[in-house]
């Protein structure tokens, strides 16, 4: 899509915090005004309305719509937002109660390409194995998340978060 139209959906989610919780359909209706001037086939379309059911506290109408957006192409429109996409849907999965879901879909985002996604691919990740039980392995992704960005013990933190998931070396 444009730049125009990049720039007008990045002020209405600028605008987001100004909605009260009971004007939520309204912001929806904004973001669902944006989408109406897209081709219908555009991943964009239920990426924002994806987001914007999700923002407003209904992560059980996101997840299609995030799916759609990933099945519909999202990666070949825009590869940071397919990213996002990612996370936001493996956090609603999580919320629906299908976080290893959310495991399956976060895991492969380890090894993509690094970008200032990275932490926040981490931590909901951390989020879904906590929700199965699997505490060692999320408190291990946060903590070698956090570790590069201590001013002190970088080194001896991205070690403990390894050695919280890999037996000690004999």
């Amino acid at each position: 899509m444009n730049s125009d139209w990049e720039d007008r959906v990045t002020a209405a989610w600028a605008r987001f915090d100004d909605f009260a919780q009971e004007d939520a359909p309204a912001f929806r209706a904004m973001i669902d005004a944006l989408v109406a001037e897209l081709p219908g086939d555009s991943p964009l379309g239920p990426f924002e309305q994806a987001c914007a059911w999700d923002s407003t506290g209904h992560s059980d109408r996101a997840v299609p719509l995030y799916r759609r957006a990933l099945d519909g192409g999202l990666a070949d429109v825009s590869r940071y937002k397919a990213r996002r996409a990612k996370i936001q849907l493996a956090s609603s999965l999580r919320n629906t109660g299908e976080a290893e879901q959310g495991v399956r879909l976060l895991t492969p985002e380890l090894l993509a390409p690094s970008d200032e996604l990275d932490d926040a691919v981490r931590a909901c990740l951390a989020l879904c194995l906590s929700s199965l039980g699997r505490d060692r392995e999320g408190l291990s992704l946060v903590l070698g998340a956090l570790a590069p960005h201590l001013p002190r013990y970088q080194r001896s933190m991205a070690n403990y978060a390894r050695l919280l998931v890999e037996p000690p070396a004999e």
